[in-house]
């Protein structure tokens, strides 16, 4: 196992490497603010720079480093964001429910470019386009049938790919055929996240890090929130903790199911070889239920490779020796390729496999991407922010939909073992 790992191995994100560090923390916890934000990802972010730029007074308040959690460890994949295809959300929501929920999508992802444009955020961002693998023959058609539903009913351009054309895609046999979304994108996440905390703090948005939020009480004026650094009034608190919501919100809590995520980063790699094994720079996605994703680095120099390979929590360097077998099935030219990064993170999933917007007992919040919130996380915070200031065009098609949890569900994940270990089966006998 140690000569899986270079020499400077690192068991902390590959975008550490290449993003600017985050500023300090803003000095002391103020009395009082017009609004409170917990957690300083992408969605609290977002949140605070919409309020902070109309005039609000904001404190965000991170329970570590800001961007710790998900925001700085993502693949990095951006694209419309909602799981699952439109028949499926069709079935559970309604038809014109599910379309309004996809348009939301294709917005959000717009939002985003013009977003990285407009603030002059250097993240690396490229629309390099996503090619969505079939895992197993019978994988193909339904997926062709739901690319074309897409490009007809909402525009998201797509084509099919055969499994004798995707190597000059792909690089690989592993597929039996995909899609190809060729405007979709990938960015470096951690320069995302550190350009839009330089935002937030530009605008006057107070963001305080090793300040984790014990309790919130709501009173007859507003909120107390009870932190390591004292108490904290607001007359309104926005919730954006995502894969890492705690004790602190036990309604959300037990709405979140937070899933184990790892990724490696290889040692870099010939350019030769990277250009056979990602012709056009594509981010690679696949149809199975435990999924695995990958990538080009943004400078093409290394292969980032990351999947859910434990139903609980591994230390990384036990869920590089997965990731990289896995990688290898796919690549088997990179069997002799070291790892010099391995890292992972919590995943928040939702029990019906969507995120969720709203206020519950006048608490505002924001969360549950299931794995692909680059561009809604950043969305839906825009959202929040703009609905605590009254706009109207905060609304959203999921502010209707109800936010479920199950029964005897606290927050602690007990199934999950034997439903990642169900979903598994169903990817071996898929046909």
């Amino acid at each position: 196992m140690d000569d899986l790992f270079t020499e400077d191995f690192k068991s902390t994100p590959y975008w550490a490497d290449t993003a600017p560090r985050p500023a300090p923390s803003d000095g002391t916890l103020p009395r009082m603010v017009d609004v409170a934000v917990v957690g300083a990802g992408y969605t609290g972010l977002a949140a605070a720079l919409e309020l902070a730029r109309a005039g609000r007074s904001v404190a965000v308040l991170d329970a570590g480093d800001p961007g710790i959690g998900c925001s700085g460890r993502n693949g990095g994949q951006a694209s419309v964001g909602l799981k699952g295809m439109f028949d499926t959300l069709a079935a559970r929501h309604g038809e014109p429910a599910a379309r309004a929920m996809v348009h939301m999508g294709v917005e959000a992802y717009d939002r985003l470019r013009a977003f990285i444009t407009e603030e002059a955020i250097a993240c690396d961002f490229k629309a390099s386009g996503h090619f969505k693998g079939a895992h197993a023959p019978g994988q193909f058609e339904p997926l062709r049938r739901s690319a074309e539903q897409q490009a007809r009913a909402f525009g998201i351009e797509a084509y099919p790919v055969t499994r004798s054309e995707q190597r000059a895609e792909a690089g690989t046999d592993a597929y039996h055929g995909g899609v190809v979304f060729p405007g979709f994108g990938g960015l470096d996440p951690a320069k995302l996240h550190a350009g839009l905390l330089d935002r937030a703090h530009a605008a006057g948005a107070r963001v305080l890090a090793h300040t984790p939020v014990r309790a919130i009480e709501r009173e007859k004026t507003g909120w107390r929130l009870e932190t390591s650094a004292g108490v904290l009034l607001a007359a309104n608190v926005v919730v954006a903790t995502n894969g890492y919501t705690g004790r602190a919100t036990p309604w959300l809590q037990r709405r979140i199911v937070p899933v184990g995520s790892y990724q490696i980063a290889t040692a870099p790699i010939p350019a030769a070889l990277m250009d056979r094994l990602s012709p056009r720079d594509r981010m690679m996605q696949e149809t199975r239920k435990v999924v695995f994703y990958f990538r080009p680095s943004p400078d093409r120099t290394r292969l980032l490779f990351g999947g859910r390979v434990a139903a609980g929590e591994i230390a990384p360097e036990r869920a590089a020796v997965r990731l990289h077998a896995e990688m290898v099935q796919r690549y088997p030219e990179l069997a002799g390729t070291r790892v010099s990064h391995a890292w992972g993170g919590f995943v928040a999933f939702t029990f019906d496999g969507i995120p969720h917007i709203g206020e519950h007992d006048g608490m505002h919040y924001a969360m549950g991407y299931c794995g692909s919130g680059v561009s809604l996380s950043l969305y839906l915070g825009h959202k929040l922010g703009r609905r605590l200031l009254g706009h109207k065009d905060g609304a959203t098609p999921l502010d209707a939909v109800t936010f479920p949890t199950r029964p005897l569900y606290s927050g602690r994940p007990w199934f999950l073992g034997a439903a990642v270990a169900w979903y598994r089966l169903l990817d071996r006998v898929a046909r």
